[in-house]
Parts: structure tokens; C-alpha cells; sequence
């Protein structure tokens, strides 16, 4: 294209130049003639050209350069009547640059059977209960509370978080107990005042949580509704009554409640339904090495350290309760998906437990 582009652009010294696509075709004659003009066209140029050259010959080069001009006003008469042409064909369409290789197509996965697309879930489903199996049994497992005796710090109907790895992990740390682990790996003892689940020590398979009130070797002991540890009175400060649903058998909505401070400074509230309750007086408890005394913080509705439960081994605890992640105050069942925004108790959504 761009060979033809060039030849377009020029303009013809002559005036048979005007058809460049038209190439003048002559009898042999007419050749003949054509090359004799041509010939001699030069030859008087030629001597014209010598004539000039020499100094004394000035009027001889006028009569050559006349005898020239005629023979170019003859040549341009021969000229004037070409033979009769056809015109020439078009030149050739230059070839189109290659075409681009075209990618090659991704090649198509060979759809899967039946019995691969089964084997395909059955490994899903596996992986995601592996993954959940790791997170219950060495970070975090969902607990719910089925009773009062933590109120008012726990409400029936909550939903928390305990953490698995703030103690250390024993055999009860997982499913069923079935890890052939003795005592604890990694184990970090609880502090006074936390809130523990734990199994509970005459099954060693029922989760209990309670909050823990003496460590090994502590003497505790509950005089007129007043908690003691080693001989010492536990501060008591009465604070607001306590509003809700009756935590306790037989008693009204509002309940005396106290706040009690342990003596590393750790705070919470404890509920009074019975004053001089039948676990408002008890005799001294001393605390064996590797045990823990637990205590309800619903202190005349918990079964707790006091009677049943008795002392807590350190290998049964499970973890530390960390954080209420949801909440149901019970009016909505599970399947009443439509009483659910009216069911849940918005407050105590990602409440810290303490």
C-alpha cells in the first residue's frame, strides 16, 4: 500500500504521465520510430551541447538548437496519436498480514460422576467438621445456661463463649473425655473470682459453671449470709434490687442484691432470696491442693461447693467464660423464627461475663 500511495502522489512531467495506471502500448513500427526520435533527439542535444562548448560556433549552436526544436515538435506529433492500448490490470492486492495464532481454548474438565461428586461432599463436610472440632476442643466452645444459679450475672437463655486454652487442656477439654491425657498440658491455674465451667466431679460428665471462690488451701466458710475467706469477711455493699424474672422458688420479681469484692480486688453482684437461708451458715471448708471451691453467684438457688458439687479438681476445669454472644429471654421457640426479634434480649448481646 504504500508503494501505490507514493506513485499517486507525484505529478507527471509529461503529459502522458497524466494516465500512470495506462501503459502506452506501440506497434513495432511505432517502437522503432519512437527509439530513432529518441535517438536523435539526443544526438542534436548531444551536439548542441559540444556546439556550445566551442566559443566560435555561436550561431551554429542556434541552428542546432532550432533543428532541435523540430525535432521535438515531431516527436511530440508522433507521440500525439498512440496506437490504440487496453488498459492494464490492476495491480495486486497485497497480501493481508497473518492473522494472530488464536489462544488456545482452555480445555473442558471432564464432568464428575455420580460416586466423585458424592465423594466430593462427603470430603467437605469432613473438612469443615475438622475445623470446627480444632476450634471447640483447643479455642473457643458455645455454652448455653439452662438454670438461675448464676443470676443475675447469667440469665437462662444466654449463649457464651468459653475459652479452652485459658487453663491449659486435660482429657475433659474434649469430646467425651476421650483424649488419654493425665492432668494438664500447658496448664494455667484460674484466678479468684473467675467464672469456670467444669465437669462436675461425682460424673465427670455433666458441665457445670460456677465462679471460683477458694483456691488450694483457702478455709472458707458462710456466716449469717456473709461469705469468709481464710477468717476474713469478703466486703459486702447492698446495691439496687434486682428486677426480673423471680430467681428464686417462691419469691417475687425484686430481690436484695450485694456487691462483693474477693480480696484481689475482683467485683461482681450476688443475689440474697432467703436471708438466713438454709446455705447462709456452713462450716469451714478447707480447700485440698489441686481442688477449687465454686460458689453461685444466686446464692440461696446454686448448688455449688457448699453441698453437692463439693470440691472441683483441677484436671475437670473446661475453660473461662468470656462473652455472651446471644441472648433469649424463652417466649420464642427455635422453629418461631416470626418471634425472634421480640424474644431476644438486645442488651446483653457481646456482654463480657464477669
Amino acid at each position: 500500500m504504500s508503494d501505490i500511495s507514493s506513485d499517486d502522489d507525484k505529478k507527471p512531467e509529461h503529459p502522458e504521465a497524466a494516465h500512470p495506471a495506462v501503459e502506452p502500448q506501440t506497434s513495432e513500427t511505432g517502437l522503432a520510430e519512437s527509439a530513432q526520435i529518441s535517438a536523435h533527439d539526443h544526438g542534436h542535444d548531444d551536439h548542441g551541447h559540444n556546439d556550445h562548448g566551442h566559443d566560435g560556433h555561436g550561431h551554429d549552436d542556434h541552428g542546432h538548437d532550432d533543428h532541435g526544436h523540430d525535432d521535438h515538435a515531431h516527436a511530440e506529433e508522433t507521440h500525439a496519436e498512440p496506437a490504440p492500448v487496453e488498459p492494464s490490470p490492476p495491480p495486486p492486492a497485497p497480501k493481508p498480514a497473518a492473522a494472530a495464532k488464536p489462544a488456545s481454548k482452555p480445555v473442558a474438565k471432564k464432568p464428575q460422576s455420580e460416586g466423585e461428586s458424592w465423594w466430593e461432599t462427603v470430603k467437605t463436610v469432613a473438612y469443615a467438621l475438622a475445623i470446627a472440632l480444632v476450634i471447640r476442643t483447643f479455642l473457643f466452645q458455645p455454652f448455653n445456661i439452662p438454670s438461675g444459679s448464676m443470676e443475675a450475672t447469667l440469665l437462662i437463655g444466654d449463649y457464651l463463649f468459653v475459652e479452652k486454652y485459658a487453663y491449659g487442656y486435660s482429657r475433659y477439654s474434649f469430646p467425651f473425655g476421650m483424649a488419654p491425657i493425665s492432668g494438664r498440658v500447658f496448664g494455667s491455674a484460674p484466678e479468684r473470682g473467675d467464672v469456670v465451667v467444669f465437669k462436675l466431679p461425682r460424673d465427670n460428665s455433666t458441665d457445670y459453671i460456677k465462679r471460683v471462690i477458694g483456691l488450694p488451701g483457702d478455709r472458707i466458710q458462710m456466716l449469717n449470709g456473709q461469705l469468709y475467706i481464710n477468717d476474713k469477711a469478703v466486703p459486702k455493699e447492698r446495691v439496687d434490687d434486682y428486677v426480673g424474672d423471680p430467681p428464686c422458688p417462691g419469691v417475687g420479681e425484686s430481690v436484695p442484691r450485694y456487691r462483693e469484692t474477693l480480696p484481689n480486688g475482683k467485683s461482681y453482684l450476688v443475689l440474697d432470696c432467703t436471708p438466713n437461708g438454709l446455705s447462709d451458715n456452713t462450716d469451714v471448708f478447707v480447700v485440698p491442693a489441686g481442688h477449687y471451691f465454686m460458689m453461685g453467684d444466686n446464692r440461696d438457688n446454686s448448688d455449688d461447693s457448699r453441698a453437692g458439687v463439693g470440691y472441683v479438681p483441677f484436671e475437670n476445669l473446661v475453660g473461662k467464660a468470656e462473652l455472651i454472644f446471644f441472648s433469649t429471654d424463652g417466649s420464642a421457640q427455635f422453629w418461631e423464627f416470626w418471634k425472634w426479634p421480640w424474644a431476644i434480649r438486645y442488651g446483653r448481646l457481646f456482654h463480657w461475663v464477669g
